[in-house]
């Protein structure tokens, strides 16, 4: 089962200097908007195709707009062999509200 992050737990994670692998799974106009700095950009459409870019030894938290995407592929990095996933609980719009307003919305 998908571990679930909430914003502040990956904030203190980044503040602590051990921010786990930050796998946002949104689209390169979404980035445009609001964007974590760190991250690693795969597109949900082409993690499959991807994988292999990714350790799975690495502790991974996905994420996008709200947490459904990511959701998604944090169960399919599971199934793929990936121990130490979570999934960022609502997304950037979570992050955006709760951690830096600076994050548009959209």
């Amino acid at each position: 089962m998908v571990e679930e992050v909430s914003p502040e737990e990956l904030k203190a994670e980044i503040d602590a200097g051990r921010p786990p692998v930050m796998l946002d799974v949104r689209e390169p106009w979404e980035l445009d908007i609001s964007r974590l700095a760190g991250i690693v950009h795969i597109p949900m459409g082409e993690i499959p195709d991807r994988l292999g870019e990714l350790d799975p030894a690495q502790p991974v938290t996905v994420i996008c707009r709200s947490g459904g995407r990511s959701l998604r592929v944090a169960q399919f990095l599971e199934q793929n062999g990936f121990a130490r996933v979570s999934n960022l609980t609502g997304g950037m719009l979570a992050w955006g509200e709760r951690i830096d307003p600076s994050q548009r919305p959209y």
